[in-house]
């Protein structure tokens, strides 16, 4: 008996004609054709590549029979019926001569024509086999392997179905988990930690190691077992890629952290760093926002200010003054000191504690140098008000006392010599031309009051539009 062969499961060229319609069809078909010149180009150079035509003669598998029981168009008919029915042959042709069997035709897979060749040999009383079966070459519209990958892959996806449903509700349960973690410890850390930047380092320390191992999990519960080790590894490995890439604002962000821990400034200090002398306005991860005295916005990226030295002249209330007033040589340093020491006293700005103190600094050429040292309330008073009426005071006080306030000396070289003419009588003085006289008011109209201004620039500065939206890390 002749064994039968199952046919084919599914056309070749039905199957091309299913795919048309798609996406990935019609990419290819851009591809291929960018790629036909080469192409056919190739096949001209090369005709022996178009189809493969090999004679393959196969002697019998067993011993040759004197008289077969089978004549040769009984062998011939039937194996021509095999090949037609597989469909998968085209013009298939079979003739058999004295027990020798020629196959012809041709067939896109050499699998097909290997078995078309063994259906021969194992065929009653064939004595040999002469396979001259053509392999088709591919068309280029030919998308089956296209198609067969696209069906494997959805034939995968489908049988992942249930670890991929599993990966995700292993997610969510870490994520729920995650969320409960995360609010016992705001509980926990809200209660010991005031800072607010703190705080969130710490929850986020805390959560994220949970949802790095959910990940993991999930991984390794859809089959991706290789995938979750690369996670683990790989998240140490993008730390220091990402630590070293972002090197500058890691610095600044950890710069953020220890200022809102050690807190050397607050909102609404006065303070000088690099150079920029102002009043805090916020803190946040990107720097810190002053506004100066003439009103404008400066912001100084954290990381500067921590390395850099901090003068906060709101800490203490109290600030020290200091001017330096010249009297003349001929007259009494000890009374000049005395007569500044009772304006201090005197002025309502200035301070009784710590006293004050009016010290010769300089014997300079032409004047003696008196530095004068004193207290005010930086908090209540305007340094700039309460030094320029002082000043005032001061200088009205010393002329009234007949103390002689002189410029610095000047030497002037006429080289030809100046010339001396004598009057006959001395010159009229206009007495009409008279000093005006000093206010003995401890506010003039040009210092207005010595009340600070640190009100009126922090009015400005809630009116004015803030540099950053970033959360200021000095409130609780």
């Amino acid at each position: 008996m002749i064994p039968r062969f199952p046919s084919p499961v599914l056309n070749t060229a039905t199957e091309s004609m299913k795919i048309w319609p798609t996406l990935v069809c019609c990419l290819l078909i851009f591809g291929l054709a960018s790629t036909y010149p080469t192409l056919a180009q190739t096949t001209a150079d090369s005709p022996a590549t178009e189809s493969t035509i090999e004679e393959d003669t196969q002697g019998p598998a067993s011993t040759v029979g004197v008289e077969p029981t089978a004549a040769d168009d009984q062998i011939e008919s039937r194996l021509q019926e095999i090949m037609e029915a597989t469909e998968w042959f085209e013009s298939p042709e079979v003739r058999v001569d004295n027990g020798v069997v020629f196959l012809s035709g041709r067939t896109p897979s050499d699998e097909h024509r290997k078995w078309a060749g063994n259906l021969a040999r194992s065929t009653q009383d064939v004595t040999a086999v002469v396979n001259r079966i053509e392999i088709a070459p591919k068309s280029f519209w030919d998308f089956s392997g296209a198609y067969a990958e696209l069906r494997e892959l959805g034939r995968e996806a489908v049988q992942s179905l249930p670890s991929l449903i599993a990966a995700l509700l292993m997610l969510l349960a870490t994520w729920v988990l995650a969320r409960l973690v995360g609010a016992l410890a705001s509980s926990i850390v809200t209660r010991r930690v005031p800072n607010r930047l703190l705080r969130q380092v710490v929850m986020r320390a805390i959560t994220i190691p949970i949802l790095i191992l959910g990940v993991y999990l999930a991984l390794r519960v859809s089959g991706l077992t290789r995938l979750a080790a690369t996670v683990l590894g790989g998240t140490g490995l993008l730390g220091i890629i990402l630590g070293i890439a972002f090197r500058d604002i890691a610095e600044n962000f950890l710069a953020s952290l220890l200022l809102s821990l050690q807190s050397p400034y607050r909102v609404g200090d006065l303070i000088i760093v690099n150079g920029y002398e102002g009043i805090v306005q916020s803190v946040t991860t990107r720097g810190t926002q002053l506004m100066t005295l003439d009103g404008n916005h400066v912001q100084i990226p954290n990381s500067t200010i921590y390395k850099s030295v901090i003068t906060n002249k709101t800490s203490n209330p109290n600030l020290r003054l200091n001017f330096v007033v010249g009297i003349d040589y001929e007259d009494s340093a000890t009374t000049a000191q005395q007569v500044v020491f009772d304006v201090l006293k005197r002025h309502e700005a200035v301070l009784n504690t710590p006293e004050p103190l009016i010290l010769v600094e300089e014997l300079a050429a032409s004047t003696v140098n008196l530095r004068v040292y004193f207290w005010i309330d930086g908090h209540q008073n305007s340094p700039l008000k309460v030094r320029s009426s002082v000043m005032r005071l001061t200088k009205q006080a010393l002329t009234e006392e007949g103390l002689t306030l002189p410029d610095e000396a000047r030497e002037v070289i006429f080289p030809r010599g100046v010339p001396v003419v004598m009057q006959e009588q001395p010159p009229i003085v206009d007495e009409s031309k008279q000093r005006p006289a000093e206010s003995n008011q401890q506010v003039s109209r040009g210092e207005g009051s010595l009340a600070s201004e640190s009100v009126e620039l922090e009015q400005q500065a809630k009116e004015s539009r803030p540099m950053t939206d970033g959360e200021n890390l000095l409130e609780d």
